[in-house]
């Protein structure tokens, strides 16, 4: 099973979070640690938080961090709803796809119930179980911890001319 970038950020943003739980991260601190597009990542926080994965606070103090415990976000779960875009094969679209083989295929119950144990292993673990610690000390000794919100480190970086 290969999972969209989408998803994988998603997943780099949780496990960033979860392991300083208490603390508030800007996006365009993540972006930068991780070495993702800002604007890309901005998305994907956008759907952790409609997914109710991550509160956000725009403005001084504000940032983002988990909306709930760790352990009790599962991979699965957070899997299930990051990929409900992307359709494994193009029958498992909402609209049935254009797939010429659908009226007499015989492979398409055999995926969905891959997919099915593939999302099930997930579940077995939570966002706690793969928290990212972040920068070692001696990183963050030399600017390597950008991610955490700070009165300036909160903004959006600036674009190059």
């Amino acid at each position: 099973m290969r999972l969209a970038a989408f998803t994988d950020y998603g997943l780099r943003v949780l496990m960033r979070l979860a392991n300083d739980p208490r603390e508030s991260f800007t996006t365009a601190g993540i972006a930068a640690e991780f070495g993702i597009p800002y604007n890309h990542l901005a998305k994907v926080v956008q759907d952790l938080g409609a997914g109710g994965f991550v509160i956000t606070r725009r403005g001084a103090g504000g940032g983002l961090r988990l909306a709930r415990p760790a352990e009790s976000i599962s991979l699965g779960e957070v899997v299930r709803f990051l990929e409900q875009r992307y359709p494994l094969v193009e029958c498992f679209r909402m609209d049935g796809g254009n797939c010429v083989l659908t009226p007499r295929c015989r492979l398409r119950s055999h995926l969905a119930a891959a997919y099915g144990k593939f999302l099930e292993s997930l579940e077995a673990t939570s966002v706690a179980e793969c928290a990212f610690p972040g920068p070692s000390p001696r990183e963050a000794a030399q600017g390597g911890n950008r991610a955490k919100a700070s009165s300036h480190g909160s903004r959006r970086p600036r674009r190059k001319p």
